[in-house]
């Protein structure tokens, strides 16, 4: 993508809102050996302890995950980082954030971060604002309802289908993926039980082998984690998320043991209560 210039009505580019006063924290990017060494000390961005670099002034703001943004799929790196932002509601719904001051904290250019910006853009999560930047799609309970009926919708009869058809064996080959998400719910970082609750989710509806259906689902399941507006920074808390969690775990002991009564009343309540 092109990287037009500051202002510019097309890309949102203008330094100014929440990004300009240095609310939005991100850090620049380590180099060589230091880098090594900050992704060797963070299991994953959006759990770091939340302080600002060393020799910056937070003046008492909230930081922004640490990510440790590398040269290699830079793009793709702090896309990552952004869709963490969200999740934790570090990028919070209804302010705007300007491409160029976003890529001073990460220490790149602003064209991977514009081109992230704008694929956000596109799943929805964020709209671009003529000569100002990028502003936080603003969600209510009412669109997390309309999301959980449609994975519901998608997914609940294909885990029924796949409860008859697939082997025990099968299903207990997805025990660490339910187990991992129990220890990210305990560990209470929203981020990283985010991904490990999408990693299982998509691990059982790989076993339809529709590839379509996963890629949609995936979609759904992560708009559905955006928090919502007026939210609570980070959305539930540790014990909401351990117990969703533990439906994993008891959904997966259903499927081995073929109990497809269980299996319906727990993907039921599951959904119900789906982060």
């Amino acid at each position: 993508m092109k990287q037009g210039t500051q202002g510019s009505a097309a890309t949102g580019d203008a330094v100014t809102g929440p990004a300009a006063t240095g609310r939005f924290r991100v850090p620049a990017q380590p180099a060589g050996p230091d880098a090594d060494r900050e992704r060797d000390r963070r299991d994953r961005p959006g759990c770091a302890d939340g302080g600002g670099v060393r020799g910056e002034h937070t003046h008492g703001e909230p930081a922004l995950p640490r990510p440790a943004v590398q040269r290699s799929s830079v793009r793709g790196q702090v896309l990552d980082a952004l869709r963490t932002a969200l999740v934790t509601g570090d990028l919070r719904p209804g302010e705007v954030y300007s491409a160029p001051v976003l890529a001073e904290r990460f220490g790149v250019s602003a064209t991977p971060v514009r081109e992230a910006m704008q694929q956000l853009t596109l799943e929805g999560a964020v709209e671009v604002v003529p000569n100002r930047g990028f502003r936080v799609v603003e969600r209510g309970a009412r669109e997390l309802a309309e999301l959980a009926e449609i994975r519901a919708l998608i997914e609940v009869p294909v885990m029924m289908r796949l409860a008859r058809t697939v082997p025990a064996e099968r299903w207990a080959e997805l025990r660490p993926l339910a187990e991992a998400t129990v220890r990210a719910a305990s560990a209470g970082c929203r981020a990283t039980y985010a991904e490990a609750d999408r990693v299982f989710h998509r691990a059982v509806l790989a076993l339809a082998g529709n590839e379509q259906l996963v890629r949609i689902a995936e979609d759904l399941h992560r708009r559905a984690q955006w928090p919502l507006v007026g939210g609570a920074p980070g959305g539930r808390g540790r014990a909401e998320l351990v117990a969703d969690a533990h439906e994993h775990t008891a959904l997966l002991d259903a499927l081995i043991a073929g109990d497809v009564d269980v299996v319906r009343s727990l993907v039921g309540e599951h959904f119900n209560g789906t982060v």
